[in-house]
């Protein structure tokens, strides 16, 4: 009797799909704008360097005043792009950080997710030092000053200052160049008084309005001088 064997040959194919890849040039920028720019703008750029396309799900910006642009919502393989993050400035000054939440539909799950991060340092167009000045109830009624000097980038000429009360009086004291000094006197510290003054420059179109440097404020029961950012 004859047997016979037969003999089966199990192959195993493993089938490898194709990867999405997307590979940034970088995911933090670092901004300079100039003094009167109203905006500070981030370019991340990027290539799929996989061989499937990859899709942008979501692009969402950490705040209300950055702004994202995307230029294609599918990426295929070997093509390059970049998304544009604009920071408004408004009256913002000194280090600013935002950032941009990426999702993608890259299948590894520390790919999908992308963080990109926009730090833009702002330069002050005017350094007012100090902060703020006060009088407690009943101290005498002597001037007391405040020092504004503008930013050798900000050519600003002369400034004004106007107060909506008729409780202080200030006066301009211009020093060396981009330099002046504000003596401000109140004519009462029996009791709190709060009042506002403006500081305007002659190079406010360089602004989208004119900064308001300087507030009064009452502080318990100070009267004083504080700053209005």
């Amino acid at each position: 009797m004859k047997t016979r064997i037969l003999i089966f040959t199990l192959s195993i194919f493993a089938v490898v799909a194709a990867r999405a890849d997307l590979k940034w040039e970088q995911t933090t920028v670092d901004a300079h704008p100039a003094v009167g720019d109203k905006t500070a703008v981030a370019h991340f750029k990027y290539e799929n360097v996989g061989k499937a396309p990859v899709h942008f799900k979501s692009v969402k910006a950490s705040c209300g005043c950055t702004t994202t642009q995307t230029q294609k919502d599918v990426v295929n393989p070997g093509e390059k792009g970049e998304i544009v993050a604009t920071l408004n400035i408004g009256d913002r000054s000194g280090q600013q950080t935002k950032t941009v939440s990426v999702q993608t539909d890259e299948p590894p799950p520390a790919q999908s997710a992308i963080t990109l991060t926009l730090k833009a340092n702002i330069p002050q167009a005017i350094e007012i030092k100090p902060t703020f000045v006060y009088w407690t109830s009943g101290e005498a009624p002597k001037p007391k000053k405040v020092s504004i000097k503008a930013s050798k980038d900000f050519p600003a000429k002369n400034i004004t200052i106007k107060s909506n009360s008729q409780n202080f009086e200030s006066k301009v004291e211009p020093g060396k160049e981009g330099e002046w000094t504000i003596e401000v006197t109140p004519k009462d510290t029996s009791h709190p008084i709060p009042r506002r003054c403006f500081a305007r420059h002659n190079k406010r179109h360089l602004l989208k309005k004119p900064r308001r440097h300087r507030r009064f404020l009452p502080r318990r029961p100070l009267t004083g001088l504080a700053n209005n950012r």
